[in-house]
């Protein structure tokens, strides 16, 4: 089944107390152990090998079919062909005159993608202004979203291993983003995508921030995030707090960790309560799990859904969950995570950001150690029976779907005027 066949939808420090929960001279090895890291433009992925010309024309490119809206429903993202090369790429077209806009965050995402340069951050190809849209190309990633793929099919999460590569080139990412000063804010399964050869990329950039001000790179950042409706499910207790503590890199790997409950769940934690709610478990040290027949007792426990007032809560409010959580609890009973994710996952959501792993420290845990050099080398194969989308000439194209749509609207009869 193709991705596309589903509804798509695009959401848009403090000191320890005690001595940090991992070993740095057991997790920590030669650079050589861990992924290597390379330009954009690495061997063993579907983007194009040479550089090529991407104009910024609208004529330069076969528009065919719409496949997701973001910026608050203010962009368009559609699959279309480079008619000189005959590349697929994705378009995203932001109408600027949508009240939702927020031209320094666009100004700032189109920024950041320009400046980064790593094979797992989506680039952009292009960006121009037609009329009153901001026209952006980019590469196609034919899996679409990991949020995408758990509603196509996963809806009870990804298998481990899947998981393992996906927060595996995630956290590569933020890595090479962390020693630029940059801390990402908006780490979460809609802004992983994977293209048909099984390259992961990290988007959502618009919600980055810099630790360098004057020239001086500072120690902890204390500007909250705007907008942040969307986003408190994975933001960090140090950033909901907003005390003179501030935040810094160590608060993308709290969000590491909730992505990887969202993944291997099918949902992510916290989503059935309240902002106050979720304020409060965060800051009392609440510590999500991954649901599988180890835990599933804590998780369906009456008891914690009643009291769910300290850090043996897990993050689930089950007695007004959803049926995808439900049903993904059920499923939790026939599966067993391996104890290097158990712990991976715990060592992510320390309540104390000094007692998380870096970056770098994560890619050296055990959870990767047997993992394959290249993602897109097994990826695929994890997640069949979906299949990326490959020939976008077989969409149907923009303009004939309007037509088509036109000359049916003109056999029906109103009998009072639309309004608007």
């Amino acid at each position: 089944m193709s991705f596309l066949n589903c509804s798509r939808s695009r959401e848009k420090v403090c000191s320890p107390s005690g001595s940090p929960p991992y070993d740095q001279e057991k997790y920590f090895h030669k650079q050589s152990d861990v992924l290597a890291v390379g330009s954009s433009h690495s061997s063993g992925c579907d983007f194009p090998k040479i550089m090529l010309e991407y104009g910024n024309e609208p004529l330069q490119y076969d528009i065919f079919t719409t496949i997701g809206k973001g910026y608050n429903d203010a962009a368009t993202i559609s699959v279309a062909r480079h008619v000189a090369s005959g590349h697929n790429v994705a378009i995203r077209q932001i109408d600027l005159d949508h009240p939702n806009i927020d031209m320094a965050a666009l100004q700032q995402e189109i920024t950041y993608c320009r400046l980064l340069n790593h094979e797992s951050i989506l680039p952009y190809y292009t960006s121009f202004v037609h009329n009153n849209e901001v026209w952006t190309v980019m590469p196609l990633m034919a899996y679409g979203s990991c949020r995408d793929l758990m509603h196509a099919y996963f809806t009870s999460g990804l298998p481990e291993q899947a998981i393992a590569y996906i927060l595996r080139d995630v956290i590569s990412a933020l890595e090479y983003i962390h020693s630029r000063g940059v801390i990402h804010r908006s780490v979460r399964a809609s802004h992983v995508l994977i293209s048909a050869s099984g390259r992961v990329c990290l988007t959502g950039l618009r919600s980055a921030c810099h630790l360098f001000e004057h020239g001086k790179w500072k120690r902890s950042m204390f500007v909250y995030p705007e907008n942040p409706q969307k986003l408190l499910c994975w933001l960090s207790p140090e950033i909901l707090e907003q005390n003179l503590l501030g935040y810094d890199t160590r608060s993308d790997m709290y969000s590491v960790g909730i992505l990887a409950c969202e993944l291997a769940n099918g949902y992510a934690p916290f989503t059935d309560m309240s902002p106050t709610q979720m304020l409060l478990e965060k800051i009392s040290g609440t510590k999500p799990v991954l649901a599988d027949s180890t835990t599933i007792g804590r998780l369906t426990s009456d008891e914690n859904v009643a009291n769910s007032d300290g850090p043996e809560d897990s993050g689930v409010d089950i007695a007004s969950g959803s049926d995808q959580k439900k049903s993904s609890l059920a499923y939790a009973y026939s599966r067993t995570f391996s104890a290097q994710f158990h712990e991976l996952v715990e060592l992510c959501l320390e309540k104390d950001p000094n007692r998380r792993p870096t970056a770098t420290m994560a890619l050296s845990h055990p959870f990767f150690k047997n993992l394959r050099k290249k993602s897109a080398s097994m990826l695929p194969s994890l997640l069949q029976p979906v299949t990326p989308l490959l020939d976008a000439s077989k969409l149907p194209k923009e303009d004939s779907a309007v037509d088509d749509m036109a000359e049916g609207m003109e056999d029906l009869h109103f009998d009072e005027d639309w309004e608007f």
